[in-house]
């Protein structure tokens, strides 16, 4: 329900037609006669969008203001000839030997003082300006030579900031630490008294006597680790913008983005704060393969992206055609399954669908990473199921530039995520994504579409609004959140939320502070349980990890606990506001529990499923600024299974009949 517009010079993406198909290609690994037999391939399969040069630099350069640019201008001719538009790469990724040789200090430092060495990638920080410059160098050199190139319709600034290394400890790094306090702070004494310092002793007397907080004695200062969590984010990103200012000056018009991570697994950048520099919205997804309901970790995360993209369609830069390299155990994909992977990710919200990578590695860490070509060639599962998926998202053309309906939002903040799991918290079971992940399982599994959305976005069109462990929250985030149910939605907030301000200061006067108004509760103390206990509540559900001590102040009770010294206490409040209402949470229910609130949240909100269908098939909506709809049914049974809609599968090209086959995706356009 989003409908923030994004800027910038996304004219030429844009003008991809259809779902846009490929993946990384990496030629260099390649002899020129591999590079001729991956153009047959790529128009065997569709292919019409690459991602090239990620990792390039060495070859680029291979010395100092040296440059061999020969490979790279007959690849970049070659995709065109072929129709293929490329997101050309800064090959900033992975520093060449050389200039790791020439100045060591570029290289990344960790909390206990370990320099992190070459022979892998991303061995470098983010605050070095020595980085910076040749970064910028290379940059420069790859806008100026191919700006007019008609293949290039997209910057690949770098790749996965932040991946493998979010933290940076050397003395660059506290530099750059300190002049960034100095100016979120102005001075000495604001920052003293936003992390609190008359504790313990922690008085600082000018900003040149802090450093980053590595290992100490006991627990550190939680407002200097929560800063540095917000200084590791902006450090990233501000590198990012430098090589996109380079960009900007020499190509203006061709849209710059880069490769996020955006999962329930990658906690250390706040993607909110960078999405108004990104052009597009571009993610990477890997499924891991230990997980029975990876499709609704898939869904979780694609959620996210679109809330990240304010609700504009969105790149999938990267998953995978089968295995992975880096897990314990690296399972192949079940038959199928990439196809459903895939639409799932358009159906909520892509209009890209990208592989790492085009043809699988012989040789190099990453050898047994499926790809798009897999070692085997034509001859295999992985790339008949490539083909088809190619042919697949031709005639999904009709979807692209569609957004994804919903009447749902989660409340989601990566600097709540980050404070509330720094130490010394009541309870180390109290993780701030698991009532997230469950309300939304449950929300998959009924078929209700939802939105990911920042506390300060627009809640203005949802009828139901869940803010879960938000314990860190803003006035102004607060107060936007009780404005939705005063305009007349049910919002829901978890206990654990509203705790401290954005400095992590306890909201004094009784917990849960910032919602203690609008939810009319008043907690008195918190009762965390202990490691496997669990409490039995008055609707017959249990509940494990948290409890606490209520006092009505408005609000009414629906639910309480049942045992000493909480029996009878409160354990699910609802307090009408305006012409909405707001609903407490003070504990973690069971699967039962979850579903029982979900099941008076919606009854309330009048919030239905997308459609009707049978147990195990995802459903999403995408629609048109004109009106046309599109529903995405995925089956994740291994039987046909129904769904009520009506109108054309696109897939098939027939009249939709009412069952997707086992395994099987139909994307109906709607009458």
């Amino acid at each position: 329900m989003t409908k923030q517009a994004r800027s910038g010079p996304a004219s030429v993406w844009n003008n991809i037609e259809g779902i846009a198909f490929g993946g990384d290609y990496n030629p260099e690994q390649w002899p020129v006669s591999v590079r001729l037999e991956d153009l047959e391939l790529m128009q065997e399969a569709g292919v019409n969008f690459l991602s090239v040069g990620i990792f390039s630099w060495a070859l680029l350069e291979p010395a100092e203001g040296q440059y061999d640019f020969g490979w790279l201008d007959e690849v970049m001719d070659n995709l065109h000839s072929i129709g293929v538009k490329v997101a050309l790469a800064t090959a900033t990724a992975a520093p060449p030997a050389w200039l790791v040789r020439r100045h060591p200090e570029i290289l990344p430092v960790t909390a206990d003082g370990t320099v992190l060495g070459p022979g892998s990638r991303r061995h470098y920080t983010p605050s070095s300006a020595v980085y910076r410059r040749y970064a910028k160098g290379i940059t420069r050199m790859l806008a100026e030579r191919y700006k007019d190139h008609p293949a290039l319709a997209l910057w690949h600034v770098d790749n996965e900031l932040g991946c493998h290394v979010s933290e940076f400890y050397g003395d660059e790094d506290a530099a750059a630490f300190r002049g960034w306090l100095e100016r979120r702070y102005g001075t000495i004494e604001a920052l003293n008294s936003a992390w609190g310092t008359a504790f313990w002793s922690q008085n600082y007397g000018s900003f040149e006597e802090i450093l980053p907080p590595g290992l100490a004695p006991s627990t550190l200062n939680p407002g200097q680790q929560l800063d540095f969590q917000r200084f590791n984010s902006w450090i990233l990103m501000d590198y990012y913008r430098e090589l996109v200012a380079v960009l900007r000056e020499i190509t203006p018009t061709v849209p710059c983005t880069t490769n996020l991570m955006a999962s329930s697994a990658t906690k250390a950048m706040d993607y909110f704060s960078w999405a108004k520099d990104l052009d597009v919205i571009a993610n990477d997804h890997y499924l891991v393969a230990a997980d029975p309901e990876r499709h609704i970790e898939l869904a979780f995360s694609a959620d996210l992206t679109r809330g990240i993209a304010g609700g504009d369609p969105w790149i999938l830069m990267e998953h995978s055609t089968s295995a992975v390299n880096w897990q314990p155990r690296n399972q192949p994909k079940m038959p199928g399954e990439m196809l459903r992977n895939s639409l799932a990710h358009v159906g909520r919200g892509a209009d890209a669908v990208m592989f790492f990578q085009w043809r699988q590695s012989f040789a190099g860490s990453e050898k047994f990473h499926s790809a798009m070509v897999p070692h085997g060639g034509r001859e295999t599962r992985v790339w008949r199921e490539v083909v088809d998926l190619g042919a697949a998202l031709k005639l999904l053309e009709p979807v692209r530039g569609s957004r994804v309906e919903s009447r749902v939002a989660i409340v989601f903040d990566y600097e709540a995520w980050w404070a509330s799991e720094i130490d010394s918290k009541p309870s180390i079971d109290v993780r701030y994504l698991d009532l997230l992940r469950a309300f939304h399982r449950s929300l998959f599994l009924r078929a209700v579409s939802v939105d990911m959305v920042h506390p300060s976005a627009t809640l203005e069109g949802y009828d139901l609004v869940l803010v879960c462990t938000l314990y860190s929250v803003t006035d102004e985030a607060a107060a936007n959140i009780a404005a939705a149910a005063a305009a007349g939605a049910t919002v829901l907030v978890t206990y654990f939320s509203g705790i401290v301000d954005e400095k992590d200061h306890v909201r004094l006067g009784g917990y849960p502070g910032a919602f203690r108004e609008l939810l009319g509760v008043r907690v008195e103390e918190f009762r965390p349980l202990l490691a496997g206990s669990q409490l039995k509540l008055s609707d017959g559900t249990i509940s494990s990890i948290w409890s606490e001590h209520i006092h009505l102040e408005g609000a009414e009770a629906l639910q309480t606990f049942t045992e000493y010294p909480l029996d009878g206490v409160p354990s699910l409040t609802r307090r009408p506001v305006g012409s909405g209402a707001a609903w407490y949470l003070a504990t973690f229910p069971d699967s039962n529990g979850i579903e029982s609130v979900v099941d008076r949240l919606l009854g309330e909100s009048g919030v239905a499923p997308v459609a009707a269908a049978d147990p195990g098939v995802e459903l999403t909506r995408r629609r048109l600024a004109d009106g046309r709809s599109f529903l995405f049914a995925i089956n994740h049974n291994r039987s046909g299974s129904s769904v009520q809609a009506v109108g054309t599968d696109l897939l098939s090209g027939e009249r939709f009949d009412g069952t997707v086959p086992a395994g099987g995706v139909a994307v109906i356009a709607e009458d």
